[in-house]
């Protein structure tokens, strides 16, 4: 099976922490980037969180207060991720940050 090259589309529309992405069974992720735009009229909080399904723990890897009208990458170098892995964000104001994770889905052929 090939490799996959996808993104995701991100829009933020609650304060929760909320799922961006879960790495399918059978695969491995490398997210290239995450970048996050600030819609906002003021300052607005992001953090970025991993649920490493193989620890049952979140971790968070992002946490910046993002100026008006500015874009940020939440991902500074490759980010490996393993099946049942999960990508989350949290914001200080709702639908107010948007943005796209690119990434790269390799098929785990220890599982086929």
């Amino acid at each position: 099976m090939a490799n996959l090259y996808k993104n995701v589309g991100i829009d933020v529309d609650s304060t929760n922490l909320t799922s961006i992405y879960t790495v399918p069974a059978g695969r491995t992720t490398i997210v290239k980037s995450i970048q996050l735009t600030n819609e906002h009229s003021s300052n607005n909080l992001v953090e970025l969180h991993i649920t490493d399904s193989s620890a049952s723990a979140t971790f968070e890897f992002f946490h910046k207060t993002m100026a008006t009208g500015t874009t940020e990458n939440g991902v500074l170098s490759p980010l490996v991720l393993e099946a049942g892995d999960i990508v989350k964000i949290q914001v200080g104001t709702a639908n107010k940050i948007e943005g796209v994770m690119s990434y790269l889905e390799i098929f785990d052929e220890k599982s086929s």
